[in-house]
């Protein structure tokens, strides 16, 4: 695990050795550098030591030293990858190193080489004989990649703010990424909220070639839903799989040669991965339980302590305060690097574990290969689906977006194009953009609502919102996080099983639930889905009062250029005056206006 950063078109070790200084946290056991002077390539890491500590330094390169890499990740099926390419004549120098798999594996596949591998990853392979940089990203998007073609310049960097040390790259808003972020609490690939800064999608490789200057991406895996036709009749043997095949995702994201350390929520997902890793971790399972005191509606603490009695695991309580969140919200906001405006509680597991261990296992993912709270539902329920309707014209929503994106307008509960038009933005801002509802419209399946939703989902909120979260906070503190339920082995399994059986009206993760059952406590099968997150409308109310107070000024929105002046009337007067209580649409102001002021204004 590590950062990974680099460019071409300019020779400067200076500049280099000050990208990547830029993201030290994510891994500050080892630091590496390869350039080309007469290519003008330079690439370089910052390395967290987890897997083949001795021998695993980066860049990297094969025998003849015409292939250089440099790898952020795990490769979770590189021993098998390795002994296939050793059977066909590839000599290694490491003993069990999984980024020198990924060199000979491009030697042997070229880009399809990516169609091969399970695990989290993010990656550069600058081939030295083609002239050409090689990228790609893992299938769900759980590493980073940001890159930029600018002057004649292409750079790439784990992390936002490596590239935006560079001298070349403009600091200046992409009105289009900042409109849509309004819809989803967070920027979809492949923009940034730069305009100079594009993102590597999910399951996606880039090629540029170092002479031309030119640059090809394209995608490489989607899921593939099931057609079968099986009956309940074949249920018993999908949760047998089921039940298999999650154990050995587990063991297989367990693979280190340092102890591993679990997030616990007191939910369904992270209670099944601490049951399999007590199983099969030969280490004694070290668990971390978030807890309030100003919220006990939403604490979980004694159904997590539940699971860890059952399975022995060395427990950790982290209580959490308003006043704890405001001591780090300015450090959360400068790591996330793009505006995001999801729940923050992983901050506090990740800062617990890192003074224990260095790498942690979540449950991110698990919801959106079940169903993701049965957001399918409305499609299903006419007087759900007439209910969205009627909520989207009434926050705003045109009937035009609505015959033209059926789809898109129902699947985003936050701010309508409608409503952010008329209500938000200033009109100058948001001249000529796209309404949101269309980026939605185009991830959509043409089957089944069952099918459809999770594949907006996995191309969208999982890797920009959740896992961007995720990966994040745990390498703010030089921890890597793993997420098993996004083997591909596992996940492909679940797809594989028709949407009428995967998912369920009254119990929605009812499959995964009944294969594991004899895992979990009662308390956590019976237990409501509480959520991740943290109690934002009492401390809206109150610690963070003054600063909605201070961003949303008339004044301050007036000498940003990009709001209506009057949005603190129309949003928050509301809330504090308890006409409504959609705290989100304050958060999602807040968090914006505080990465305003941290990335751009200062």
């Amino acid at each position: 695990m590590c950062g990974i950063t680099g460019f071409a078109g300019i020779y400067s070790k200076e500049l280099l050795k000050q990208m990547n200084c830029a993201q030290t946290h994510r891994g500050p056991d080892d630091q590496g550098y390869y350039f080309d002077e007469a290519a003008r390539v330079n690439i370089a890491m910052t390395r967290l030591s987890i897997v083949d500590i001795q021998d695993g330094h980066q860049p990297m390169s094969n025998y003849s030293e015409d292939l250089w890499i440099v790898f952020n990740g795990e490769i979770y099926n590189s021993g098998k990858l390795r002994d296939d390419l050793k059977k066909s004549g590839h000599t290694f120098r490491t003993h069990h190193s999984d980024t020198e798999a990924l060199i000979y594996m491009y030697k042997e596949y070229g880009r399809s080489m990516v169609k091969y591998l399970n695990g989290m990853f993010a990656f550069v392979i600058y081939d030295k004989k083609q002239k050409k940089l090689f990228a790609a990203r893992d299938q769900y998007g759980i590493k980073p990649f940001y890159y930029s073609i600018t002057d004649n310049k292409f750079a790439f960097a784990s992390e936002l703010k490596s590239l935006l040390t560079l001298p070349w790259i403009e600091k200046k808003l992409d009105q289009q990424a900042v409109f849509d972020y309004f819809s989803f609490q967070a920027v979809p690939a492949p923009s940034t909220v730069f305009q100079s800064i594009q993102k590597l999608s999910s399951a996606s490789w880039l090629e540029y070639d170092v002479e031309t200057k030119t640059v090809k991406t394209d995608f490489y895996w989607s899921p593939q839903m099931s057609t079968l036709k099986i009956t309940k009749d074949d249920l018993p043997e999908y949760k047998k799989q089921i039940k298999k095949i999650f154990l050995e995702a587990v063991q297989r994201w367990t693979l280190s040669d340092v102890e591993i350390a679990c997030s616990l929520s007191g939910g369904i997902d992270s209670s099944a991965i601490v049951a399999a890793m007590a199983q099969v971790s030969p280490y004694k399972v070290k668990t971390y339980t978030v807890g309030y005191t100003d919220a006990p509606d939403m604490d979980e603490k004694e159904l997590a302590k539940k699971l860890s009695e059952k399975w022995g695991t060395e427990h950790h309580e982290i209580i959490v305060k308003a006043d704890d969140l405001l001591q780090y919200l300015d450090k959360m906001v400068y790591h996330l690097d793009e505006p995001y405006a999801g729940g923050l509680p992983s901050w506090f597991i990740y800062k617990e574990m890192s003074k224990d261990v260095k790498v942690a296992m979540t449950g991110t993912g698990g919801d959106e290969l079940f169903g993701n709270y049965g957001k399918w539902r409305f499609y299903e329920n006419n007087r759900s689906h007439f209910y969205r309707i009627r909520q989207f014209l009434k926050r705003g929503g045109k009937m035009l977006h609505l015959l033209k994106y059926p789809n898109g307008i129902h699947h985003y509960p936050y701010f309508t194009d409608g409503y952010k038009s008329s209500d938000i933005f200033s009109s100058e801002f948001i001249k000529n953009l796209n309404p949101s509802a269309s980026y939605i419209q185009q991830l959509w399946k043409k089957t089944n609502p069952r099918d459809s939703v999770p594949a907006v989902d996995v191309k969208l909120q999982l890797p920009e919102e959740f896992l961007l979260m995720t990966d994040r906070f745990s390498m703010a503190y030089s921890i890597e996080a793993r997420t098993p339920f996004l083997d591909m082995e596992f996940s492909e399994l679940i797809y594989s099983i028709p949407a009428s059986l995967r998912t369920s009206q009254p119990g929605l993760k009812y499959l995964f639930i009944d294969s594991i059952r004899d895992w979990l406590p009662q308390e956590i099968i019976d237990g409501p889905k509480k959520g991740f997150t943290l109690p934002l409308d009492r401390w809206l109310r109150q610690q963070l009062r003054e600063k909605v107070d201070f961003f949303l000024n008339p004044k301050y929105l007036a000498e940003q250029g990009i709001f209506q002046q009057d949005v603190y009337k129309k949003i928050a007067s509301p809330f504090y005056n308890n006409i409504h209580d959609e705290e989100w649409q304050l958060w999602e102001f807040l968090m914006f206006q505080m990465w305003y002021d941290k990335f751009f204004k200062k």
